[in-house]
């Protein structure tokens, strides 16, 4: 079966704490909330684009336990390949511990488990579903020798390719050159660039300077309630993208309910600012909801939005 999206990602049981304020370092503060959810930027990413109506699999490895369970049911119901999803036999699955603030805003610890057992052996026995699909997504919550092996085989093939680099580090340059589409947020686009996107006049000569460095097709630089910026070196446009205004909150998932609309959207055919546009209306609607897998809104739901 060929697939749409092809999402290469992690797999994190989010066990979340609302608080009024972030702790100072030795303090311990009374919270204002706690929830469990499924997440991980892959499992994020493979439901937001299944949502949107598009055949995804997803490629990753979980735990033999009750979290991977839950997380093989949670994508099943949603419609995602499950079949090259692996049970590592002794590490648990990943888990993430988010904060998140009366503002919606959030910081997360990850503890990647049975994510970072994932080597570029594995991703290579998977190469079929990775070649065999129109779009890769690609995060960096995996190790990112698998990471830069699935990169490789997509380009390779024909497939565009999509990188969120997050967490945000060092980018191998071979990992660099096999990506098409690369979706900072506005931390990471600072962090790859060592410019500040607070200054909005800034945000152009950022996005121009990774998809000129990179030599992308295209760079998207998220930027929350601010919109998002587009570069497309396919033809040649630059584009801010307007925020929606909506009741948020809870931001974890969002820039990954955008990267996987993204994704489906390229993949039934849409252009770069086309599809971001949509995107974006995804995002801002995933805000509207606890959770981060949950928080996907389905494609209707989105258009609905971005038609307003």
């Amino acid at each position: 079966m060929r697939y749409d999206v092809c999402v290469l990602g992690s797999f994190m049981k989010d066990l979340v704490a609302s608080a009024d304020r972030r702790p100072l370092p030795g303090e311990t503060l009374h919270g204002t909330g706690f929830a469990e959810h499924l997440g991980g930027k892959g499992v994020n990413q493979a439901i937001a684009a299944a949502r949107m109506g598009a055949r995804t699999a997803i490629v990753g490895t979980i735990g033999s336990d009750r979290y991977g369970e839950e997380f093989v049911e949670l994508l099943e119901s949603d419609g995602v390949d499950t079949s090259w999803v692996v049970r590592h036999p002794s590490l648990g699955t990943g888990v993430g511990l988010p904060l998140v603030l009366p503002d919606g805003g959030n910081s997360i610890i990850i503890v990647s488990r049975a994510n970072a057992a994932i080597t570029p052996t594995d991703v290579e026995a998977f190469a079929d579903v990775i070649t065999g699909s129109r779009v890769l997504s690609v995060q960096l919550e995996l190790p990112i020798a698998a990471s830069a092996v699935a990169l490789r085989l997509a380009a390779a093939a024909g497939v565009t390719t999509i990188l969120t680099p997050a967490p945000v580090g060092p980018i191998d340059p071979l990992v660099a050159a096999d990506v098409d589409i690369l979706v900072p947020n506005e931390v990471e686009a600072a962090a790859l660039t060592g410019l500040d996107c607070d200054d909005e006049t800034q945000v152009p000569v950022i996005a121009r300077k990774l998809a000129d460095e990179w030599d992308l097709r295209g760079c998207v630089v998220t930027l929350g309630a601010r919109g998002a910026f587009v570069v497309d070196r396919s033809s040649g446009a630059e584009v801010w993208v307007e925020p929606h205004r909506v009741a948020t909150v809870d931001t974890v998932g969002a820039g990954d309910a955008f990267c996987g609309s993204l994704a489906a959207s390229l993949a039934s055919g849409a252009d770069l600012i086309a599809a971001v546009r949509l995107a974006n209306a995804a995002g801002a609607l995933s805000t509207t909801v606890n959770g981060a897998a949950a928080s996907a809104p389905a494609r209707a739901a989105a258009l609905a939005l971005l038609n307003q």
